[in-house]
């Protein structure tokens, strides 16, 4: 059976789930209460039909060629089911592996009832050649809170399309974390839409690429009715002749009153040839809102690099240190401990063999 590397794993995972290019290979349950459905999406699609029409992304058109080719060709998927009421203590943990060249189509669905509450990590992984096309739909019931987070480390020649589509409840919080540190091309879209009065969405993430890699983030929030929440902070660092980019879009509909959305995207580049871009958008029908956007692209800070060497720091550690000084802010907003020492420990062996 194919293993996914051990430095992959999540300590402390309650369970876990691994698909093998695209097919569930069985979990591993440490500790689900009950009222906790995680299985595959062929079992879900014979046994909870129900859970899959009600989390129907619906037709994919002519703005979404990739999820139409994905409802064509998708064989397999995972799904977790909460009931309402169930709060997990541990993190479940996702791995996603590709161990051969083709095409990787998965569909997946994570729903949560009224006042439930789950932290879900979804790393993706693989080796060699291979394009992965995969698609999330998140369903938050009223009260319910669910962080999600994103680890994609692929490889080198990999390609990488992601994109999750939320719905959130009446004062329920969606929170999504993305880190995307490997793969040749990555893109991670994410859609949220505001549904419920009170709702809350966080969505923070970093990418770091060097060489020729070309990492994407691309995020919608739609407040569609009063009283809704977003903050949004994405960093990312680009060396070498690599390309990053983030594209963000708040939307306020007529009728949302008291909303209060704020976005920042602040990026590094490191060395002359790297590119990033970054596109902030606020589109606003409401006149009784606080919202607020921000966008930079700069270098490492001269003066900081200076007083690091002057106090006998070699100038590739000072760099280095200022890097992940610089990145680890998205991270750290993460709550559960044992997730958030996963991810800055991957982010910290990345940028030991970031390529300039």
């Amino acid at each position: 059976d194919v293993q996914a590397p051990a430095e992959l794993q999540l300590d402390g995972a309650g369970a876990r789930l691994m698909l093998v290019d695209g097919h569930c290979r069985g979990a591993a349950v440490r500790d689900l209460p009950d009222g906790v459905w995680l299985g595959s999406m062929r079992q879900a699609i014979d046994e909870r039909t129900d859970l899959v029409r009600a989390a129907s992304l619906g037709e994919a058109g002519a703005e979404h060629p990739f999820e139409a080719l994905n409802a064509a060709y998708f064989e397999d998927g995972f799904v977790l089911d909460i009931a309402p009421g169930v709060v997990l203590d541990l993190p479940i943990q996702i791995i996603h592996f590709a161990s051969m060249s083709g095409a990787v189509h998965t569909r997946n669905v994570i729903r949560l009832g009224e006042g439930s509450r789950a932290t879900v990590l979804e790393t993706y992984a693989g080796e060699g050649r291979y394009w992965r096309n995969d698609i999330v739909a998140v369903r938050l019931g009223a009260r319910a809170e669910l962080t999600r987070a994103v680890l994609v480390e692929e490889a080198g020649e990999a390609v990488h399309l992601a994109e999750v589509d939320a719905t959130v409840g009446p004062e329920a919080r969606f929170s999504g974390f993305a880190l995307l540190i490997g793969g040749g091309t990555v893109r991670h879209e994410v859609s949220v839409r505001m549904a419920g009065e009170g709702a809350q969405c966080r969505l923070d993430g970093a990418f770091v690429v060097g060489g020729s890699e070309e990492a994407n983030i691309v995020t919608t929030v739609d407040h569609q009715v009063p009283h809704g929440q977003t903050r949004e902070m994405i960093k990312g660092v680009a060396a070498g002749r690599s390309h990053g980019a983030f594209q963000g879009k708040i939307i306020v509909r007529e009728h949302a009153q008291k909303v209060d959305a704020h976005q920042l995207s602040r990026n590094l580049i490191l060395g002359q040839r790297a590119v990033i871009d970054t596109k902030p958008e606020l589109e606003i029908y409401a006149d009784d809102v606080k919202c607020s956007h921000g966008a930079s692209v700069g270098e490492l800070d001269e003066t900081a690099l200076f007083y690091l060497r002057s106090r006998g720091i070699p100038d590739a550690e000072a760099r280095h240190m200022l890097v992940e000084g610089f990145l680890r802010e998205p991270v750290e907003e993460i709550a559960d401990p044992a997730l958030r020492e996963h991810l800055l420990r991957r982010l910290t062996q990345r940028l030991e063999t970031l390529e300039g």
